[in-house]
Order: C-alpha cells, then sequence, then structure tokens
C-alpha cells in the first residue's frame, strides 16, 4: 500500500510467523511441516509467511492449535470478524449460544453474504473446541478469556 498501512496479509503475517517460530517452526524445512500440521500447502504457508496472502478460513483452527494464537485474534486479524462481532459474541448470554439456531440462520442474522463457508467452518471449529473444554471453567475467568 502506498500510504505505508499494513495490508491485512502483512498484519497475519505479523502475527502468525513470529508464534510458529516461537513454536519451533523455524529453520530448514519450518514451512513444510507447518504445512503438514495444519493441512495447508507449502505455497499458501510461503504467501501467508511472506505477508502476500491470508489463508483460507477453514485453516485457522489448525492454525491456532500450532502457533498456540487464540482463535478469536486469528478470526479478527484474518478479517473473518470484526472485533465489535466477536465481543459481542463472547458476551452472548449461554443460553442464547445454545439455541436451536444453525449457522446457517446466524449468519443470516449476522448479514453474512460474502464467505459463508468460511463462516461455518469456523462455527463447527468453535463447536469441536467447546466439545473439548472441561465443564469447569471458574479458574479461566469470563467467556472472552477463554476464546
Amino acid at each position: 500500500m502506498t500510504d505505508g498501512t499494513p495490508t491485512r496479509a502483512q498484519r497475519f503475517a505479523a502475527l502468525v510467523v513470529p508464534a510458529a517460530e516461537r513454536n519451533g517452526y523455524a529453520g530448514h524445512g519450518a514451512k513444510a511441516r507447518f504445512a503438514r500440521d495444519t493441512g495447508m500447502t507449502e505455497s499458501s504457508v510461503t504467501r501467508m509467511w511472506q505477508g502476500s496472502a491470508v489463508p483460507d478460513g477453514r485453516f485457522y483452527d489448525a492454525i491456532s492449535q500450532v502457533t498456540g494464537i487464540d482463535l478469536g485474534t486469528l478470526l479478527v486479524e484474518g478479517g473473518v470478524l470484526s472485533l465489535e462481532i466477536l465481543q459481542s459474541l463472547s458476551e452472548t448470554d449461554r443460553s442464547q449460544v445454545q439455541s436451536a439456531l444453525t449457522p446457517e440462520e446466524a449468519a443470516d442474522r449476522l448479514g453474512i453474504k460474502v464467505g459463508r463457508e468460511i463462516f461455518y467452518a469456523t462455527v463447527e471449529g468453535l463447536k469441536r473446541l467447546e466439545d473439548e473444554v472441561p465443564e469447569d471453567r471458574s479458574d479461566r475467568g469470563g467467556t472472552a478469556a477463554q476464546m
């Protein structure tokens, strides 16, 4: 960009690459290992590392796991969700979250018209994460701290 403002892909790389390196994805073969561990192609990892592309949303859960970066942070930095939407989801009453609302209905209500497949994959990834979290969360802080 001509005004010096980093692109979304550059911001994403600035977040992910150092975290990946801290978690052992440094040196010879790092990108290949990262690709294998996240399910991405090596060329996609290279473009992400260079800050020229943001990965497809279906890889965010795996990227979060291998880098140790909070999934919510990846969703915001990756441009899938705005911080405001993430916060509103975090503050939503738990009984509303567990309603019979389908991902399709949620996308409709949020006005998501483009990237619906990414949204659906993100919802499924979050549901899998929720299944892995112990029921007793009293020592973890609020809902926002868990994202």
